[in-house]
This record gives C-alpha cells, structure tokens and sequence, in this order.
C-alpha cells in the first residue's frame, strides 16, 4: 500500500492534533515607549508645541500695565487682549477636535501652530486697541487645534503604560511656556516695550513650532473617521444632560475665573502705588506657578486621602483663603496669597478635569473638549470681570469677583455631596 494512501496509519503522514496546533503568533504592538523608536523625538515635540501655545496664549498678560498707557486703554479694555485669545480657544476646541477625528492629529497641530505662528509675526503690529484684540482673537481659534488633537495623538501612538509620561511632558510644556512667556514679556517690555517683548516671544514660538514639525514621528495608528455631525451633537448633549459633568464643567470654569481675574490685574497692582514695581519684576511674579505644578502633581494623593469632593472643599478653601490674604499692603503677604491662590486652584483644576475623564463612559474627546471649553470660557470672563472690577474698586474688587467665584465651586461641591448621598439612599433596600 502506498504511503500516502488514505488508509495508511502511518505516522509520517497523519496530521497533527489540532490541540498541537501552533497559534498564530500575536501582532506586535509597534506603539512607542520610553527607549524606543521615536519616544524622545515625540516627546520634545509635544513639549515644544506645549510650550509655543501657552507661551502665545498668555502672552499679553504681564504687558497689560504697558499696553494700557501705550493705547490709552482702561485695565478692562486691555484685559480683552489675554480674553479674545482664551474665548476664542474656548469656542473652537470642540470643532477642532472634531476635525482631527477625520483630517489627523498630527495635520491638525501642524495647522493650528502654523496659523497662530504667522499671527504672532503680525501682533506687535497691530495699529490699535482693537485690531490687537482681533489678531488674538484669531490666534486663540488657531491654537484650540494643539490641546484638542496632542492627547488624542499620544493615546493612539503611545502604549498605556508609557501614557502618563508622555502626557507630563505635554503639561510640561504647558505650564513651562505659561510661566516663561510672561517672564520673558516682563523683563523684554522693561528695556525695549510691549511690542518687541511680542516679537520676541513669537520668535521663540517660531522656533518651538519649527522643532515641533521636525521632530513630531509620522503618525501610525491614525484612522481617518467620517465626520458625522448628528452623532457629535448628540455625543455632546447627552454629555450637558449628565448633572454630574455640567458640575465638573462649571466647577473648572469658576477656579479659572479666579484664576484668571487675579493674574490679570496682580501686574497693576505691583506697577502702581506703593510699590511701583518695574515691568520685569512684575513679570518674575509669575514664578509662582511652580507651586501649581506641585499642587497638581500632589492632588492624587490628596484624593486618596480625601476623596474628590474633599479634595475640591480643599482647593476652594485654600483659594478663597489666598484671595483674603492678597488684600494686605505687603508684598510678602500679596506673594504669599499668590502662592495659596495658584495651589487651590491647580489642585481643584487636577480634580475637576481628571474627574471627567472618569466620569464619561463615551465620547471622552468630546467631554474633555467641553470641559476645556468651559475652563477658557472662565478664564475669559476672569479676566474681563477682575478688570472691571480693579477699575471700579481696585483689588478689593478683584478679589470680590474671585470670592464670588469660589463660593460657586463650594455650592456646586455641596451639591453634589447632597445628590450622592441621595443616590445611596436610593441604593440601600427597604428594610
């Protein structure tokens, strides 16, 4: 009999067990990770582009003094120069984020930065008040596309394990080109004016956005989706009918209305009687920011020992006891309630925004864009009420504004005690 025949039991030719069968091997995740292809080149480009978006964003705050007796404007007209730009950050993330969905996230970036950048070149330009106001009006829209595509990119080209690192050093670029933009516009504007303190931060923002583009590693894990307007609107309603995310929303736009209104004005205080500090004293001011990186890097732990909702009593606590110390005329107690300011409202910012990404079990891009939304939304009005207000009753006024503020956010938290345990309640059966 043959050896192939069908009937031959040989064990030459009869088939493996299926059991033996060797299983396909799992694809390999080709997604970066600290040491590998392409994880230091993506990580300083989203530090640089981290850093060129808030050093542009912020960048008329600590010049407000100068720009005010240049263009002869009041402290509120002036102030619209720091609130077009975050409005208009407020009002396009969400498209924006939309739009990477189906045109990439490393397009988008590449987009954002290069339209803010050519806006930075036209700023010190600017004739007047107002055409100041609209070019950063435009240069707050184009720089919503940075926040709304960096995290959504590090999440498709970054493996889990490596994702909080890689976002830290996105944050880092954040607050880094925050606090350095404003120092850099103080200490430039004392020798040579406003104008040229913009220029130069828009060369340094040039030049961030250059290295951005040539380090930035070709996305691979992108796919393109159709844009479907219906579902995003409805993604986005279903997240404003969740009590809980309009909280957390309005939570983190009332911290930066505090924020905002504060560091807005601090800069005429400090230029003005009795301490008539010169322009790049007042922009050092803005160090105080490093205590935010610390406040946000401890509100983990703050959380586990307190839970959310005692962590947020903290924060606001911590912020209204800062605005109540600022009113003294010292110097050292004006830094010291900086001080306290910034950590509650960095620790309360970490809780809020964390909290929804927790909170949202879908459309997380969306719920983080509306959260971002509101955030700016209160940075806005911050800046424009503190304003008004220093210009009706000076720092006294200001500080009003951020306590009104700081009462919302303990209302809301209490609030939002009262619906959980309503909802407990609810939870245990009748006995």
């Amino acid at each position: 009999m043959s050896p192939t025949s069908p009937k031959s039991s040989s064990p030459v030719t009869a088939p493996a067990p299926a059991a033996a069968a060797t299983p396909p091997a799992a694809p390999a995740d080709t997604r970066m990770v600290p040491g590998g292809p392409g994880y230091r080149r993506m990580s300083l480009a989203l530090f640089a582009a981290g850093l060129a978006t808030f050093a542009l964003l912020y960048s008329t705050q600590a010049l407000l003094p100068l720009i005010s007796a240049d263009l002869g404007a009041s402290a509120s007209a002036a102030s619209w120069t720091v609130s077009a730009a975050t409005g208009g950050l407020a009002l396009c993330v969400l498209p924006l984020s939309a739009l990477s969905e189906r045109f990439g996230r490393a397009r988008l970036m590449t987009v954002s930065l290069a339209v803010a950048l050519v806006v930075a070149v036209l700023v010190p330009f600017a004739p007047n008040l107002g055409a100041l106001v609209a070019l950063r009006a435009v240069q707050g829209a184009a720089l919503a596309g940075v926040p709304a595509s960096a995290m959504a990119y590090l999440g498709e080209e970054v493996r889990p394990r490596a994702l909080v690192g890689a976002i830290g050093m996105f944050v880092a670029g954040n607050s880094i080109g925050g606090m350095s933009g404003r120092i850099v516009t103080g200490w430039v504007a004392q020798e040579w004016g406003w104008r040229p303190a913009l220029a130069v931060i828009g060369l340094v923002s040039v030049a961030c956005g250059l290295l951005f583009r040539a380090l930035l590693p070709a996305p691979r894990h992108f796919t393109p989706a159709t844009l479907h307007p219906r579902s995003v609107a409805a993604t986005v309603a279903g997240h404003l009918r969740n009590p809980l995310l309009l909280r957390l929303y309005a939570i983190g736009g009332m911290f930066m209305t505090v924020f905002g209104a504060v560091y807005t004005v601090i800069g005429y205080r400090l230029s003005a009687e009795p301490f008539s500090l010169p322009q790049g004293v007042v922009g050092s001011i803005f160090v105080v920011y490093l205590v935010g990186t610390v406040a946000s890097a401890r509100a983990g732990r703050l959380v586990a020992r307190l839970g959310r909702r005692g962590t947020l009593y903290l924060s606001a606590g911590t912020t209204a006891a800062g605005l109540a110390v600022s009113l003294a005329d010292s110097l050292v107690l004006i830094v010291a309630g900086l001080v306290l300011i910034t950590a509650g409202f960095f620790a309360g910012h970490a809780v809020a925004s964390s909290s929804v990404s927790a909170t949202a079990t879908e459309g997380r891009a969306q719920a983080s864009a509306l959260y971002q939304s509101a955030y700016y939304i209160g940075s806005s009005l911050g800046g424009v009420l503190g304003a008004m207000a220093f210009h009706a009753a000076g720092w006294t006024g200001t500080t009003l504004i951020g306590a009104l503020a700081v009462l919302a956010v303990a209302g809301l938290t209490l609030l939002g005690t009262y619906a959980a345990r309503a909802e407990r309640h609810r939870q245990v059966p009748a006995g």
